[in-house]
């Protein structure tokens, strides 16, 4: 579904991503491993058109990524979760999930019920603004948003990341949920290695810039988690 082919990407005169390879299988749920500032979060930006690329093929289905503008990029089909979950503040629950449904253009302008199904808590604070709800409910909304796309693969990055366990698990039955049921291809960025084991088919580790090791996530070895994974 998604395949990233010799990728570069620069800050400036820094020289970030090298030569990254990543090959997201339709239905898999591929999690992006590695250590802090190896240039995971740079690489979901670059796949959104948030970031430019300098050289290198991004390719998902049929089109050619790095051609087009970001809001094209939502549009056929790519949802998107920030770090930080970057949700409006001053907005109700229910205008922050209206904003996700504008990149679909004018003829879709209602919530899927599906997205209460997931998200019971988000239909019980619609009047609610985004900034009183906790920590684990904006993680809730953010992927709400990203899904009132009905996106075909979803994009998350570090979606447990200041987030209360009891919320955590929560978090991992919808992926899992939405990955094996509702057969939504996933890609995540995880730091929390149980976390990914549970959820996660397949894993793909970065270190400094470079894809270094991809396989299924059973295949995951002590040797790999020792050399690039621990701190």
């Amino acid at each position: 579904m998604l395949q990233i082919k010799q990728l570069n990407q620069f800050y400036g005169e820094s020289h970030t991503l090298w030569d990254v390879d990543v090959d997201v299988s339709e239905g898999a749920c591929v999690c992006l491993m590695g250590r802090n500032g190896v240039g995971k979060t740079t690489l979901l930006k670059s796949i959104m058109g948030l970031l430019p690329i300098q050289s290198g093929q991004m390719q998902y289905k049929d089109k050619t990524l790095q051609r087009l503008p970001a809001q094209q990029r939502a549009r056929l089909g790519i949802g998107y979760v920030p770090q930080g979950r970057e949700i409006f503040p001053l907005l109700t629950v229910a205008e922050n999930l209206r904003i996700g449904l504008s990149a679909l253009g004018k003829n879709k302008r209602s919530i899927a019920a599906r997205i209460y199904e997931l998200f019971p808590v988000l239909k019980d604070m619609l009047q609610r603004r985004g900034g009183d709800l906790s920590g684990g409910q904006q993680q809730q909304l953010a992927i709400g948003r990203a899904l009132t796309l009905d996106p075909k693969l979803l994009i998350l990055d570090e979606p447990t990341e200041g987030i209360q366990p009891n919320i955590v698990q929560e978090i991992g039955a919808i992926i899992l949920q939405l990955n094996q049921q509702d057969k939504l291809t996933v890609l995540l960025v995880e730091q929390k290695l149980p976390f990914a084991r549970r959820v996660a088919t397949q894993f793909v580790i970065m270190d400094k810039g470079r894809s270094v090791a991809q396989g299924a996530m059973p295949a995951l070895s002590d040797a790999q988690v020792k050399q690039y994974l621990t701190v």
